[in-house]
């Protein structure tokens, strides 16, 4: 069993990027995280952002790809993940009118997966709690979408903070999909009586982590991605917090 890398989904800091990118991944790298995963790449050119991540020593966990570009731009997509060493790329999620259609949502993004198989690049998809509250014939719409798919052609980017905002247990899902879930995304929250909630840093809310974290990594996930969606202090203090929560709580011990 290896110990699993700490990343971070750059989504999180988007303002931040957006100001100054080459800084934010400094800082990034210096607070401890071994890896990023990019939603957008603010006007890099593929040879620009290798040679910035590997200034850092960052690796590239790999990339959110909305259906827009997975439609209209996707060797651009390829590209640039392969560029910077990407070894995912994750749908970050789909409307409703694509979940309903399901059989052709499968079917394309089986044909994106095999694109990106042929640079060595796995395709996932990263769940919201939508997935876990809508059906789909007699099942919830997640496990209708991964039980029609092979788990070569997609993988799980697992949001275990949205699954159980859902109302669902996220260490039984690690449990049922394990081997096929080589990203996890931790979140912290806390939920309020009037259905409202508010995305925390890791620690400071009501999500079991440390027992997330076991499942996960009995589940052979690879990753475990820091991401917050909305930050109520500074985005860079809300991920420092996490990641000083992750360094005092999680110790991989190896089992010889």
């Amino acid at each position: 069993m290896k110990k699993m890398g700490i990343g971070l989904q750059l989504y999180t800091l988007r303002d931040e990027m957006a100001q100054d990118t080459a800084t934010v991944l400094q800082k990034v790298a210096e607070m401890g995280y071994e890896g990023v995963e990019f939603a957008g790449y603010y006007d890099y050119s593929p040879e620009q952002l290798k040679n910035l991540l590997t200034s850092l020593s960052l690796q590239a966990i790999g990339s959110h790809v909305n259906m827009d570009r997975l439609r209209n731009h996707l060797e651009e997509e390829i590209a640039m993940n392969v560029a910077i060493g990407s070894r995912y790329v994750v749908c970050p999620g789909i409307n409703l009118e694509e979940r309903q259609a399901l059989p052709e949502t499968i079917a394309f993004f089986n044909k994106c997966s095999e694109q990106f198989r042929r640079h060595g690049i796995a395709f996932g998809f990263h769940n919201h709690y939508v997935e876990f509250t809508e059906p789909y014939g007699d099942q919830l719409w997640f496990d209708a979408f991964f039980g029609s798919t092979s788990p070569e052609n997609i993988k799980s980017e697992l949001d275990v903070c949205w699954v159980h905002n859902a109302g669902c247990d996220p260490i039984a899902y690690l449990d049922k999909y394990a081997g096929r879930v080589p990203l996890v995304h931790l979140k912290d929250i806390r939920k309020f009586d009037d259905g409202t909630y508010q995305t925390l840093e890791l620690g400071s809310g009501e999500m079991n982590l440390p027992a997330i974290i076991a499942a996960a990594e009995q589940a052979g996930t690879e990753w475990l991605i820091v991401e917050q969606d909305d930050c109520n202090l500074p985005g860079l203090e809300s991920v420092q917090i996490s990641m000083n929560w992750l360094s005092q709580n999680y110790t991989f011990m190896e089992v010889i």
